[in-house]
């Protein structure tokens, strides 16, 4: 299947190699989720830290295909599992739903903030091409501070027949949990309808509203007509749950909800239907939003009872700049779906400036992809607006607090990009930081009071 030719493409992939990517979808200070080179959503990196590993089970994307005349396929939208991940005792593998099919042939083509996921299989009727980016137009530091995940589908039919085909997103409710602590609470998914959208909002009716991992998620599909849902799956049974939803939509591409039941987190599960003729193509884009307000400071405070303080009562809390900017997690699906193809025009044009220029590609390469620091938990804003950053993140926490001005006084990027994010940091240091007797600390303090 060819690539999208309006995107920026520097380095494809395929064999080994795919077992090693990842491209982290999210805004500047809102956290991510990684695109894995077979085209799986994995490090849920979106709740206020670090989160290496944190992949929860039954986030995936799967397709419904049926073929005129024949019988239908149904596959997750990813490559095969490469069999080094099968590492276990008798054979166990670390993947989550590892035991479904998924198509044999995959690459993976990329130009940060792009990622291209080109799958095949001579069992489907149809090629899928992932296309998934968040938006990056410098010098604009709120148009590339969105908290999503955009990832379109693109569906070309091989057959000289129609083909039916059903796109279903999966994503479990995991508010409360944040890869480290904290757990799920009397969690719910909620059916919704909006401009440009439908779609599910994750929320939470247990979990503290107070506690860092609370906020909301939304699964949302763009701009499409029919769509079927779950705001649950099965609750009960050793693996019940996933085969009751491969089986429902294995039968016609279409979803049947499923009661609560006393579950904590819930799975939502929305599919989306279409027609495609003989040796067409069509698309349908998908957008995963996330709202955590509670962001926490790096440098703990105690507060003596009875004292009073900031943040609502909690000395600790520091906020996050772009849950400011929405509502919940579902204002975020719908102004972005608004305003995505502007988006996407705006991000082809930067990355598609650096690509296009006459510098080597190893340096065009490294210059991109390296952005992607900016967007993952190594940097994030007060609700304030403010910018700071880790020196870095291990794989639970950020790694060397304070905005140390021994690694962010010397990185360019920031400066040449978001002049704006740049002379944050350097306001801190000139204010904040700055002594009686005239000597500037390298770290920062949060509270900076």
């Amino acid at each position: 299947m060819t690539l999208n030719k309006t995107w920026p493409v520097l380095k494809r992939y395929e064999g080994g190699f795919l077992r090693k990517i990842a491209l982290p979808l999210g805004g500047i200070g809102t956290g991510t989720v990684s695109l894995g080179g077979r085209g799986n959503l994995f490090d849920w990196e979106i709740v206020n830290r670090p989160a290496k590993g944190f992949t929860p089970e039954h986030c995936f994307f799967a397709i419904f295909a049926k073929e005129a005349g024949k019988e239908p396929v149904t596959r997750v939208i990813e490559g095969v599992i490469p069999v080094e991940d099968y590492d276990g005792a008798a054979g166990s593998c670390g993947v989550p739903n590892h035991g479904l099919p998924r198509f044999r042939k995959c690459s993976f083509a990329a130009a940060y903030p792009f990622g291209q996921v080109s799958l095949s299989d001579p069992d489907v009727p149809v090629d899928v091409r992932i296309e998934a980016f968040n938006p990056l137009t410098p010098p604009d530091a709120d148009k590339s501070g969105i908290p999503a995940a955009v990832i379109r589908f693109v569906l070309e039919n091989k057959t000289q027949s129609t083909v039916t085909a059903s796109v279903c997103g999966n994503l479990k409710n995991f508010i409360g949990m944040d890869g480290s602590a904290g757990g799920p609470k009397q969690n719910v998914n909620i059916f919704k309808t909006g401009d440009h959208v439908r779609g599910l909002l994750l929320k939470s009716d247990g979990v503290a509203k107070t506690a860092e991992q609370w906020g909301t998620m939304a699964l949302t599909v763009v701009n499409t007509g029919g769509v079927t849902h779950r705001t649950s799956w099965k609750n009960y049974g050793w693996s019940v749950p996933v085969l009751d939803f491969w089986d429902d939509f294995s039968s016609d591409g279409k979803l049947e909800d499923r009661p609560l039941d006393g579950q904590d987190s819930p799975v939502a599960s929305l599919a989306t239907q279409l027609r495609i003729p003989a040796r067409a193509i069509r698309t349908v884009t998908f957008v995963i939003t996330w709202h955590f307000p509670n962001r926490q400071t790096w440098t703990p405070q105690k507060v003596a009872e009875g004292s009073s303080c900031c943040c609502d009562g909690d000395p600790n809390r520091i906020g996050n700049y772009y849950t400011t900017q929405y509502d919940d997690a579902w204002d975020v699906a719908i102004r972005t779906a608004a305003a995505l193809p502007a988006l996407e025009v705006e991000t082809v044009r930067f990355s598609g400036s650096v690509c296009g220029s006459d510098l080597p590609e190893v340096v065009k390469d490294a210059a991109l992809s390296n952005l992607c620091n900016l967007r993952t938990q190594t940097c994030f804003r007060t609700a304030d607006g403010r910018f700071y950053a880790w020196e870095g993140c291990g794989d639970k926490n950020g790694c060397c607090h304070g905005s140390c001005t021994h690694v962010w006084n010397y990185e360019s990027a920031t400066a040449f990009l978001f002049g704006g994010l740049a002379r944050s940091m350097r306001d801190i240091e000139f204010t904040e930081a700055m002594h009686d007797n005239g000597m500037m600390s390298f770290r920062i303090n949060l509270p900076l009071e």
